[in-house]
């Protein structure tokens, strides 16, 4: 089968387009070809050599979609999707023509979604669930504050809470694109600059804060977040950018009262995201969310080119088609 593959970290020039050796299904386990899979900044990130854990050589890619060709009888011709901290790190990823998997990893696809759209879904959707979901235990009729909005975790936690009957505010340094599905399920846009925190305390029943902040940003805007929560409001954290180490006010935190969360889908392999992708399937089937735009399609054989679009930041989500 062709797959993309690295021997060695670095930019995406080190990827190399292969024959690499059909995976066995063997055992328990099943033998997908893959229609798409989508390339998310921490595959970027891996090739880079920015996680301990993965091993090499490697065939990178967390997310994918495709039609199950060998396992159990009432698994095959079945459309499947999902994604995983351990695919492209500890065990080959999805930026091939076929994977191999546990069958308890095999989660149907929406029929409601392409494999393009499906492809597309996973990491973000998944962290954005167990921050959302299962960590911050978001209510029906609570506020949440997204930081970030304008991006694919921001744009998926957006989703989600509207789905749960949520007030939604989206801050990010630009309003979220018109075309994007956050877009009409973001009641309130605050801009996020050195005035964030009094300007979304003075919309209205917001004096005091908001129930939920979750802050796809952290680093930089880490000191944001707390301000934004209310007493015993919850603050999910998921990344770092620009600032590892971060300093706040102690007292005012155990004043408040805060509950301060992390969240890492890289922790769950493909057989324990497998419960979340089957929980987000069936909100699409049944219409609460919209599939993220599509911006760039590219085939293996031009793989690195489809990594350097994602290295650069290009809006939108761009999708590898094996």
């Amino acid at each position: 089968m062709k797959a993309l593959q690295f021997k060695r970290h670095g930019a995406p020039e080190v990827l190399e387009y292969v024959d690499a050796t059909l995976p066995a299904s063997g055992t328990d386990a099943a033998l997908v070809r893959i229609h798409a899979a989508s390339v998310n900044p921490s595959d970027v990130k891996n090739v880079a050599g920015h996680f301990a854990q993965t091993t090499l050589p490697r065939i990178p890619g967390r997310d994918f979609s495709g039609v199950v060709e060998q396992g159990p009888a009432e698994w095959i011709g079945a459309e499947v999707w999902g994604t995983g901290g351990d695919t492209g790190f500890t065990r080959d990823g999805t930026h091939a023509q076929y994977i191999c998997l546990p069958t308890t990893a095999l989660v149907r696809k929406p029929a409601a979604l392409s494999h393009e759209q499906a492809s597309a879904i996973g990491v973000n959707f998944v962290v954005a669930w167990l921050g959302t979901v299962t960590y911050a235990q978001l209510r029906e009729g609570e506020t949440i504050a997204v930081i970030g909005a304008g991006g694919g975790v921001g744009g998926a936690v957006t989703q989600i809470a509207k789905s749960l009957g949520c007030r939604v505010i989206g801050i990010d340094r630009h309003p979220v694109a018109a075309d994007a599905p956050a877009a009409r399920r973001i009641d309130a846009f605050v801009p996020y600059d050195e005035h964030t925190v009094e300007h979304l305390r003075s919309l209205d029943q917001l004096a005091d804060g908001v129930d939920v902040v979750f802050d796809s940003v952290g680093g930089v805007a880490f000191e944001t977040a707390l301000g934004l929560a209310r007493r015993r409001g919850r603050v999910v954290e998921i990344s770092a950018t620009g600032r590892r180490r971060v300093e706040f006010d102690l007292i005012d935190f155990y004043h408040n009262e805060t509950q301060l969360l992390g969240a890492d889908s890289a922790k769950l392999g493909v057989v324990e995201s497998a419960p979340l992708m089957q929980a987000i399937a069936q909100r699409f089937d049944r219409g609460h969310f919209d599939p993220p735009v599509i911006a760039h399609r590219y085939t293996l054989a031009d793989g690195r080119a489809a990594y350097a679009a994602v290295a650069q930041g290009t809006p939108g989500r761009v999708v590898l088609l094996p």
